[in-house]
């Protein structure tokens, strides 16, 4: 059974840090391109950062340069650096596995103040 189980949300002021992390669990994690997206209030979920099995990375044009995502294969871990939070960040995070069917987990809320 395929478990993806994100944590590291919180509530920061602008210009702040914070890092996000994805464990999973129930399939070979090695195998597949990992993403992270996020949804705020009354907007469509959007991709942030894509991370391919083989290490590659894309980015939304609205976090590059402040957003880095990562993966621990061995851990089967994949962590989103999120550095000078802006308010427009504010939104639930879900960690997303690109298998046959897309996989999700259940998200965690990150908050930025102004």
């Amino acid at each position: 059974q395929v478990q993806l189980v994100e944590s590291g949300g919180g509530l920061v002021q602008a210009g702040e840090s914070l890092r996000l992390s994805c464990a999973a669990s129930g399939y070979i994690f090695s195998k597949y391109d990992m993403g992270w997206y996020r949804q705020a209030p009354g907007k469509q979920r959007e991709l942030v950062a894509l991370i391919r099995s083989g290490g590659s990375t894309n980015y939304a044009d609205s976090v590059k340069g402040r957003f880095t995502v990562s993966r621990d294969n061995a851990k089967n871990t994949m962590t989103l650096q999120m550095n000078s939070l802006k308010p427009e960040d504010t939104a639930v995070y879900y960690c997303a596995a690109f298998r046959t069917v897309t996989s999700w987990g259940k998200g965690t809320q990150v908050t930025v103040s102004s």
